[in-house]
């Protein structure tokens, strides 16, 4: 230990720098590690990095920093969760669009990522692998490479093991868990629908499972077995329980002051190295309590 906001650890052999920190911090999990890891809240021998291979000698000082990183007060509304010469996986928190639209340039996730990038060489880019809605919270892949970008795309339904939502819902969902399928369309004015006839349109397919739910709502947890365009917030409405505070697919009530809708968890392929990888995020607190047995 040296100074309250930084705590010093000294490598005993030759490893990497990741595996080293999980040891050296156990009571955090490893998300937490790559997390503070990403910030650039880690010093070797005095000098920043972000690397998780970043290779330690015997007697090597490693210096993990408490105060708020430069990089934390660049990203507004984005937590970073993975970053390495590839992808950078974030939490984006709701209210914050993914990229930009005619309304809005620069308060996006992907020009505040792009800026974050670029701190470390002007030359350095990022790319779009999915999105979420402004209203919509939780985790995103974004590529550093666009060999990355076009390989997690091109291989998506294989490379992408789980998609894991959770949603608040108006009303009392009666069956536990249940499957919706169905064809998506897109109208006129832009709102995404289920087409009455099969195979007309984009096939969607949602699986949930009740959480919880009082007389008002209900909690759902939601895994995607497709990707479409809304696909989660039509299925609930074609369900009859819409998302709470989204008017435009039918809810009539807003008790979060937001979208009911948080990306709680992705596990994919690294579409480089190959390494099976998880990500997980705290579902906000709001959607328990809103949800719960009075």
């Amino acid at each position: 230990m040296s100074k309250s906001n930084e705590t010093v650890f000294t490598a005993t052999e030759q490893e990497e720098l990741l595996p080293f920190l999980i040891r050296s911090m156990p009571g955090k999990g490893r998300n937490h590690v790559k997390a503070i890891l990403a910030r650039g809240q880690v010093y070797v021998g005095g000098k920043r990095t972000t690397k998780h291979n970043h290779p330690l000698s015997p007697g090597q000082k490693v210096t993990v920093s408490w105060t708020k990183s430069f990089e934390e007060e660049i990203l507004q509304g984005v937590s970073i969760l993975f970053e390495d010469d590839h992808l950078l996986v974030v939490e984006k928190e709701a209210g914050l669009l993914s990229i930009a639209s005619d309304k809005e340039q620069q308060f996006t996730a992907y020009a505040m990522l792009t800026d974050y990038v670029r701190r470390a060489n002007p030359r350095n880019r990022i790319f779009v692998v999915h999105r979420l809605d402004r209203d919509t919270s939780g985790v995103m892949i974004f590529a550093k490479t666009e060999k990355a970008k076009e390989t997690l795309q091109a291989n998506w339904q294989d490379a992408v093991e789980a998609r894991i939502y959770v949603a608040l819902v108006e009303g009392k969902v009666r069956q536990p868990e249940g499957v919706i399928t169905s064809w998506l369309k897109e109208s006129k004015t832009l709102k995404m629908y289920s087409s009455p006839h099969p195979n007309d349109g984009q096939k969607a397919v949602t699986r949930y499972k009740l959480l919880q739910q009082n007389a008002e709502y209900s909690l759902l947890e939601l895994e995607l077995e497709t990707g479409r365009k809304n696909q989660i917030r039509v299925h609930m409405e074609d369900l009859g329980h819409p998302i709470a505070g989204d008017k435009k697919y039918g809810s009539r009530q807003n008790p979060l002051g937001r979208l009911g809708l948080h990306a709680q968890s992705i596990a994919f392929t690294h579409p480089i190295t190959g390494e099976a990888l998880r990500f997980a995020t705290k579902v906000p607190k709001a959607f328990y309590k809103r949800s719960e047995q009075v």
